[in-house]
């Protein structure tokens, strides 16, 4: 062992003399590692920041909440098949949430775009949703300040509003918006509430923060329910029980919806898991095109390091014969080569994680999320290793098998 850490302090300090001695070179071969490690790092970060997004957008919603829609969110087979389908009404979704057995919380949603306006300042197309006091315990959603909608708001059918935290920031910009009246379309609300902010509309998803909140009976009473899309979310009495309580939930739809046991069902139960699964899946695929995409850059920058230490083998021949012919072993010559080999992939790798950081800064800022993590690090620095050691490898193999004879005759 004392043997091994003496070798290895001998060869560092002469790997160290030979890139302090060749600054130039060494910066140069490495810029094609910079770039490589560069180009992966940052497709890392970028899936990272998209895959936390999207995660802080599902988790708004709750993870133990099923949705009766007609239409799956991710559509597999024929479109025109969901089409047909007849659409879940109000009234379905009320005799839903009397007669479950089970204790659950079942809250109906339905929706429109209409123009916000508030004095000279308008909102065009924001969606309005129409939903119940309910809303706010199938989903981490809260108001920021003011109230959400309440059980009277809903019975009396009163047209106010909660409003997101974007909605506000345009329509309110320097004036508080509790009790302010906006025009919804044709109709006045009065504002009374504002929603905390929480994002979205990642990948072309629901921005969350651009939504107007109002009674679902308002909604019926301004807007009409006839053609309305409705969904029903209902809150499952734990996550250990979900699936066993989406069969119940099925059956229950199938009861309410007069289908016959031989009928296929013509409604779906939509989860986070399911476009959870589905977002993991298109993922994986973009990731890995860019991970092939981007290996190229890293391919040319290992064949570069690989010329760059035939040179520096050829350069140092003589030395080597010297070396060998004064007792140096060839495992010991190997060793300097790789570890040479392996400090200036390195030296690149850092300089293309730390180039990879800000540029994920700027794409977080401007563009798309981008977040990067420890993970993203030590994969980064492995794989710059690795090229230093597969690219140095065949060098150091031919310096160790030299002749000491034939490399002292080397001019």
């Amino acid at each position: 062992m004392k043997s091994f850490l003496y070798s290895l302090v001998e060869s560092a300090a002469i790997v160290w003399g030979v890139l302090k001695a060749n600054k130039n070179r060494a910066v140069l071969t490495t810029l094609g590692v910079v770039i490589g490690i560069m180009a992966v790092a940052t497709t890392m970060t970028v899936s990272n920041g998209l895959g936390n997004q999207f995660k802080e957008d599902i988790s708004a919603v709750g993870s133990d909440v099923l949705y009766v829609s007609r239409i799956p969110w991710i559509i597999t087979g024929d479109f025109f098949q969901f089409r047909s389908r007849p659409q879940i009404t109000f009234e379905q979704c009320e005799k839903l949430a009397a007669q479950f057995k089970m204790p659950v919380i079942v809250t109906p949603s339905t929706g429109t775009r209409r123009n916000l306006k508030y004095e000279s300042n308008i909102l065009e197309r924001i969606n309005i949703i129409g939903t119940t006091e309910k809303q706010i315990l199938v989903s981490n959603a809260v108001p920021d300040y003011g109230r959400f909608i309440s059980g009277i708001d809903v019975h009396y059918k009163k047209f106010i509003c909660v409003i997101g935290s974007e909605i506000k920031e345009h329509l309110f910009p320097n004036v508080d918006a509790l009790h302010k009246e906006i025009k919804v379309g044709r109709y006045t609300f009065r504002v009374v509430g504002v929603m905390e902010k929480m994002g979205g509309g990642t990948f072309g998803g629901p921005n969350y923060d651009r939504r107007v909140y109002i009674p679902i009976t308002s909604f019926i009473r301004a807007y009409g329910s006839r053609n309305r899309q409705f969904t029903i979310a209902v809150k499952a009495p734990s996550q250990d029980v979900l699936e066993e309580f989406r069969y119940s939930l099925i059956g229950e739809m199938r009861q309410i919806r007069k289908l016959s046991p031989t009928e296929e069902d013509d409604f779906t139960i939509n989860s986070m898991d399911s476009l959870m699964s589905a977002y993991n899946n298109v993922m994986g695929v973009v990731v890995v095109i860019g991970f092939i995409i981007t290996s190229f850059s890293l391919f040319v920058g290992g064949i570069g390091l690989m010329n760059v230490m035939f040179v520096s083998v050829t350069e140092r021949t003589r030395e080597i014969g010297i070396r060998m012919a004064i007792g140096a072993k060839r495992k010991t010559i190997l060793f300097e080569f790789l570890l040479e080999a392996s400090c200036i992939s390195l030296l690149g790798g850092l300089i293309g994680l730390v180039l990879s950081y800000g540029i994920a800064l700027l794409i977080d800022k401007l563009l798309m999320p981008a977040a990067v993590s420890l993970p993203i690090v030590v994969i980064a620095i492995f794989v710059s290793f690795l090229i230093g050691v597969f690219s140095g490898l065949i060098p150091a193999l031919r310096a160790s098998r030299l002749h000491p004879i034939d490399a002292l005759r080397y001019e």
